[in-house]
């Protein structure tokens, strides 16, 4: 049976954006759905308390070769360090608004983020050989290059979508039908 992970990003929840839309449609073919609910805040967020959480869904044999992960801003350079540190290979990755190594958003999000930076981010690709990654022409969050940057180095298949922003709720994704196709 196939699995799927839904990660969200800094100071998110498994409940905001588009998460929920796309758990329940998963759910509904029969799909086992995991949307981990990881700490946030300045001195929670990082990636030893990150890691510590997904270590759980690992040890029960969650995180396999039939698991597609499916992250959000943070959390696709998150989820890479944490393949490539655990040597896990997955069926498929799929990477919204992903960067990695990127400061300049404001304090407490660089704060948070920079434990999640890796500077061996091409090694993803020898843990998994279908990386989709979305991102947008105009994220108020990370710049354009940025996320550029990081699907060059390591997706299969990018798009980018005109006028979305973060692809979150503040842009009207409550839904995120563009990602259909690729589950």
């Amino acid at each position: 049976m196939n699995n799927y992970f839904i990660i969200h990003g800094s100071f998110g929840t498994p409940h905001s954006n588009w998460f929920n839309w796309l758990a329940k449609f998963l759910i509904e073919k029969n799909n086992s759905v995991y949307t981990p609910d990881f700490p946030i805040g300045i001195d929670l967020q990082n990636y030893d308390n990150w890691s510590n959480l997904m270590d759980v869904y690992y040890k029960m044999g969650l995180i396999n070769s039939d698991t597609t992960i499916i992250a959000h801003s943070i959390a696709p350079v998150f989820i890479c360090k944490y393949l490539i540190e655990h040597k896990i290979t997955v069926n498929k990755l799929i990477f919204v608004c992903g960067f990695n190594n990127y400061f300049g958003i404001n304090y407490e999000y660089d704060t948070v983020n920079k434990t999640m930076y890796t500077d061996n981010l091409e090694l993803i690709k020898h843990y998994c050989d279908s990386i989709i990654c979305f991102y947008s022409d105009n994220d108020p969050y990370v710049k354009f290059d940025a996320e550029k940057n990081f699907a060059d180095q390591i997706a299969t298949k990018q798009i980018v979508l005109h006028g979305a922003g973060h692809i979150n709720s503040e842009t009207g994704y409550t839904e995120f039908k563009e990602i259909l196709e690729y589950i």
